[in-house]
């Protein structure tokens, strides 16, 4: 079994809740798996943009994603509200390792885990870079100190 179930909401720092949608459903009734990496992309650049100093059209540099991850373990289904709580496992000097806990409303265990990496490049060389002080900063407040301990803000 995945450490990854074992997760709750006190592993996170940073929340954001959605409100599922209708077109969210697949035909099983339940959150098509892609709107998972939706929802891991709107948190993260929310993040980014709120506590980084990231702003998207104008920023030198850009995160790419080199790698993805979701395990799932509850359904979820519309009209569900979801609680997204976000955590970095390693911060490099030009990329970071996010994960991000996907929770029913009011649950304290997670229905999905998942995340991705990001590397910083230059926006038009497409080179690796260091990210900004401001970035990195932001970021180390959600690092985690340990696998299941949450950083703090």
């Amino acid at each position: 079994m995945s450490q990854l179930k074992h997760r709750r909401r006190k592993d996170y720092t940073y929340f954001l809740s959605y409100r599922t949608r209708w077109s969210d459903n697949d035909q099983y009734s339940h959150v098509n798996n892609a709107v998972y990496y939706l929802w891991f992309d709107s948190i993260v650049n929310t993040y980014l943009m709120e506590r980084c100093r990231l702003d998207p059209p104008t920023s030198q540099l850009i995160g790419l994603v080199i790698s993805s991850f979701c395990e799932f373990f509850a359904p979820l289904s519309f009209p569900q509200v979801v609680d997204l709580g976000l955590r970095v496992n390693k911060l490099g000097n030009s990329s970071v390792t996010y994960e991000v806990g996907v929770f029913a409303e009011g649950r304290d265990e997670p229905a999905a885990v998942g995340g991705y990496t990001h590397v910083f490049v230059k926006r038009v060389e497409r080179k690796s870079a260091p990210m900004a002080s401001e970035m990195r900063e932001g970021l180390s407040k959600l690092l985690s100190n340990s696998p299941s301990t949450p950083a703090k803000l």
